[in-house]
């Protein structure tokens, strides 16, 4: 793993140069960590939705922009792409991830991590971050481990239209139902305040694709972390975000830049 940008007196502008293995060595957790680490420890605090509520979005894309290789992230992903992955739940509060992906990646309950456990506890964080299921209908398994076996109870988040006895039956297994919107569906912005209301600040979305294009249209979007994948699928796979088109295109900004055996793992926030 070598850091590409920001540049700093620690990064050699010559991998060579810097002795056999510099640039490729594996990075510790902690390292990660860092690299990755929310705009503020004591709290984020400047996110563009919800006063102390910060929330990132972590995907991957191959090169031709697909999300996805026959319904899955993994066959486009690396080693290293999920240890990235597991450094950002270490440090989130809560996992924002919408139905389906849930049960097309077989989500389980986020664990705690040995790794992670001391940074977690001098944040005032529990054990392992809550996982926070965005659903209109609440058609989902709640015997699944996810609802029924979790660490930290699992959220669902979902509209004041969500059928009655859906959320009687999460409420059966331990299932918080948050409402977050007037209407059969979840308003994003809301969804944000409900959980930074819960103290769960520092927040991370793994998708998929339509729950972050309701993300991005919302505005409350505030980081990007994107791994470009080396791969090619053609097809006709989804891109990271999907929905309607933006009357104007959201800029953000290049935080930084790491490399690994020709994957790019970078970070976006709003401008």
């Amino acid at each position: 793993m070598r850091r590409l940008f920001p540049v700093t007196d620690q990064t050699p502008t010559d991998p060579a140069a810097a002795g056999p293995g510099a640039s490729d060595r594996e990075w510790s957790l902690d390292e990660l960590a860092e690299a990755y680490a929310y705009p503020d420890t004591e709290g984020p605090g400047t996110g563009a939705a919800t006063a102390g509520a910060w929330l990132r979005a972590n995907m991957v894309s191959s090169l031709d922009g697909a999300a996805q290789h026959e319904g899955r992230s993994q066959p486009i992903s690396s080693d290293t792409d999920m240890r990235i992955f597991g450094t950002l739940r270490g440090l989130a509060d809560a996992v924002v991830v919408g139905a389906e992906t849930v049960r097309l990646e077989g989500y389980r309950p986020a664990r705690a991590r040995d790794a992670f456990a001391e940074r977690r506890a001098a944040s005032g964080q529990g054990p392992a971050p809550a996982i926070a299921v965005v659903s209109a209908s609440l058609r989902l398994d709640f015997a699944l481990p996810l609802f029924s076996e979790p660490l930290v109870p699992t959220l669902v988040l979902t509209g004041a239209a969500a059928p009655p006895d859906r959320i009687r039956e999460a409420e059966k297994v331990g299932v918080e139902v948050v409402i977050a919107g007037d209407g059969p569906g979840v308003e994003p912005a809301k969804a944000v305040s409900a959980l930074a209301e819960r103290g769960l600040v520092r927040l991370l979305t793994e998708g998929g694709p339509r729950l972050l294009g309701q993300f991005v249209a919302a505005g409350v979007l505030d980081e990007l972390c994107l791994t470009v994948s080396p791969t090619l699928t053609a097809g006709d796979a989804q891109r990271i975000a999907g929905g309607p088109v933006l009357p104007d295109p959201a800029r953000f900004a290049l935080a930084s830049v790491l490399e690994e055996a020709g994957f790019l793992f970078t970070r976006y926030r709003r401008i």
